[in-house]
């Protein structure tokens, strides 16, 4: 029986009779264990490849199950305000309050847009008008460029008052609509409208004076004209409400000219394009009231 030598000092190794065993190749277990390591690495990459696929699919759904809200909420019109119809056999009393109220909620309804700023720079009110403007912490808003629909059916009076001169109303004076207070009965004629379907644009309006003439812009400024029948008249006697940031009042977009908003300058109304600036939105909103006259 052969006798087992341990393993001679390896500084000693021939003067023992000892000999380095050479029947597998040297360094077997080191490339055993390099290549376990490389495969455990392999299938970790693997399985993190994996996992991270699932969840940016898992993420792409719910992305996509949002748009699908989004667009669902758009397309049903949620920003429009429906319009009152007034009754026709209530009385005279319940038939102007309803109208009143048609009016109301025609006036200031619409979705909200930012329209492009442009045109001239914006101008306070003259000094000497002896009016204090009126402020307002309202949230500015810009006005939406669709008109709301449906409007209301019928013709109706009313008088246009001004939100930062709220004693200050539209008056015809001399053939051209300033902002001025309220005085006697003529006056008050003059600041009285009857306001119709837009004569361009039913879906918009159109305001008649007592004397059956139209307000007009004609170089921007604000006129009370005879209608002629042109294309052109009808365009320039068109104006569609846009919602204001200031509550129960609106702006009047010009239906040739969008972008551009009737505005009182020095008391004057005119036709100006829309500012970013609360001092724009406050000059070019208007609140519908009850005739004067």
């Amino acid at each position: 029986m052969p006798d087992n030598k341990s393993r001679p000092p390896q500084e000693e190794p021939w003067e023992n009779g000892w000999a380095p065993d050479t029947s597998r190749a040297p360094g077997t277990r080191r490339l055993w264990l390099a290549g376990a390591l490389a495969v455990a690495t392999i299938v970790a990459c693997v399985t993190a490849i994996a996992v991270n696929d699932k969840a940016s699919d898992k993420k792409d759904e719910n992305s996509e199950a949002r748009q699908g809200q989004t667009k669902s909420d758009e397309t049903s019109g949620g920003g429009l305000i429906s319009f009152a119809t007034p009754s026709a056999g209530s009385t005279s009393s319940s038939t102007s309050s309803s109208t009143a109220k048609a009016t109301a909620t025609a006036t200031g309804g619409g979705e909200s847009a930012s329209p492009s700023a442009g045109g001239s720079a914006s101008s306070s009110p003259a000094a000497g008008g002896g009016a204090t403007p009126h402020t307002s912490a309202e949230a500015s808003a810009s006005p939406t460029r669709k008109p709301a629909d449906p409007k209301p059916p019928t013709s109706y009076e009313r008088s246009v008052r001004s939100v930062n001169y709220p004693d200050r109303y539209w008056h015809v004076s001399d053939g051209v609509v300033k902002l001025d207070p309220v005085r006697g009965s003529e006056s008050r004629e003059d600041s009285t409208f009857t306001v119709v379907k837009g004569l361009a644009d039913s879906s918009c309006y159109s305001f008649k004076t007592a004397d059956g003439t139209y307000l007009r812009h004609r170089n921007f400024v604000l006129r009370a004209e005879r209608n002629d029948g042109s294309t052109l008249f009808q365009k320039d006697a068109t104006f569609c409400s846009r919602a204001s940031s200031y509550s129960g009042a609106v702006m009047l977009e010009s239906v040739n000219y969008p972008g551009r908003y009737l505005r009182h300058k020095n008391f004057q109304l005119r036709l100006d394009s829309y500012q970013n600036s609360d001092l724009y939105r406050a000059d070019a909103s208007f609140r519908v009231v009850d005739a004067l006259s």
